[in-house]
């Protein structure tokens, strides 16, 4: 929502219509051309010139192009641009908070988009972002990088796909075009308290990076793998996720071996 302008002229008639039960603003961008923005509030539009912000309450909806916000409150921080108008470069939603594109969705009580740095982050409880057959939840904080098409997610931080599951205390997804339009995750990078779950085993270790398109995870640092009653420890470890078969290896350089606690069925333990 890069450069979006809002003549005062535009914001006069929003403020005029305060008074009706629903409010319809739009925010232009300058002359010249660029991709309009629309804001909608059942309970109006402020437009405070002396914080040089704009307030949108009540079911509020921004959007622009591809991108719509919604949320119970939508607040746009704006700058003086020259002589031609006003600049917004940070918004804010609050309550009920929903982001959507043709092909992502992100859910939560609370996102600031700062449109400089070209971030989304989301704050609140059951914090949650929707990408094709992939998604990622965190408990503290979920950040979307747009340009760098890389998205953060910290506390509690778990990416589902397919029926697996990577766990991690900090979760760090990368992004890449895919043709036809959209994104896919193409890696993610885990760290701390890293657990991979599929139908068939668990994995823990310190660290991790998960390859998606290859769908094989590695492993570092104190890792376990548990199938049934069967344990495999060791410092490294390959997981296929695709077939199934998990390698326990030494640490690079380190020469040490791998332990291995099998339980024959039948036996107690």
């Amino acid at each position: 929502m890069k450069g979006m302008i809002a003549p005062a002229a535009l914001v006069i008639l929003a403020l005029s219509l305060l008074g009706s039960d629903h409010t319809r603003a739009q925010l232009l961008e300058q002359a010249g051309g660029g991709v309009p923005v629309t804001v909608e509030a059942e309970q109006g539009i402020e437009w405070i010139r002396d914080a040089k912000m704009y307030v949108a309450r009540g079911n509020a909806v921004a959007t622009r192009g591809e991108v719509t916000v919604r949320a119970d409150v939508l607040t746009a921080l704006y700058r003086e641009k020259g002589t031609t108008g006003t600049e917004i470069y940070r918004l804010e939603a609050t309550g009920s908070t929903v982001i959507e594109t043709p092909n992502d969705r992100a859910l939560a009580d609370r996102a600031v988009y700062d449109l400089d740095q070209g971030v989304v982050v989301l704050l609140g409880d059951a914090l949650r972002f929707e990408n094709g057959k992939d998604v990622i939840t965190a408990r503290d904080s979920l950040e979307y990088w747009d340009v760098r098409k890389l998205a953060v997610a910290r506390g509690n931080a778990v990416v589902l796909r397919d029926g697996r599951r990577i766990r991690a205390d900090v979760l760090t997804a990368y992004f890449e075009d895919v043709k036809g339009g959209g994104t896919q995750i193409t890696r993610v990078d885990a760290t701390g308290n890293v657990v991979i779950t599929t139908a068939q085993e668990v994995a823990r270790g310190r660290e991790g990076v998960y390859n998606a398109l290859e769908e094989k995870a590695t492993l570092i640092g104190d890792v376990r793998i548990t199938r049934g009653e069967n344990q495999l420890n060791g410092q490294r470890a390959v997981v296929d996720l695709k077939t199934g078969v998990s390698r326990l290896l030494p640490s690079d350089g380190s020469g040490g071996r791998v332990k291995g606690l099998f339980t024959p069925r039948g036996t107690s333990p």
